[in-house]
């Protein structure tokens, strides 16, 4: 997949039958970009939690897992009362990139860990 746009993930959400819900407004297409570079390399991905059918934590892993075709495990989770389930197509997909550099390396270093990977192996598939 060359770009990844708001379209191209609507669409596969919308093809998709068994779509979780999600709580969140906004997503961040690099980091979605990200996660997904790491899933097509096959690399373990830790789980998102979901209550019923809508995602607690874990939105930009569950954008990704449907555009790389991922299986990825769910953690049972009980969410707050005040969650607000927001429709996939009101969902806003923002260009810019919310983590810093520092955090960037944070998720890699995590990753290379849960992955028993060097770091830069980790860097070198985000290329």
């Amino acid at each position: 997949m060359k770009n990844i746009t708001r379209e191209i993930i609507l669409e596969l959400i919308h093809k998709n039958e068994n779509v979780l819900v999600s709580t969140h407004s906004r997503l961040s297409l690099p980091i979605i970009e990200r996660i997904y570079k790491k899933m097509l390399a096959n690399l373990k991905i830790p789980p998102i939690k979901v209550s019923e059918n809508f995602i607690c934590d874990g939105h930009h892993r569950y954008v990704a897992s449907i555009l790389a075709n991922y299986n990825l495990d769910r953690i049972s989770w009980v969410s707050p009362s005040s969650t607000i389930i927001i429709d996939w197509d009101k969902v806003s997909f923002d260009d810019s990139d919310w983590d810093t550099t520092e955090e960037i390396g944070f998720h890699n270093r995590q990753d290379a860990a849960y992955n028993n990977l060097p770091v830069e192996e980790i860097v070198a598939l985000l290329k």
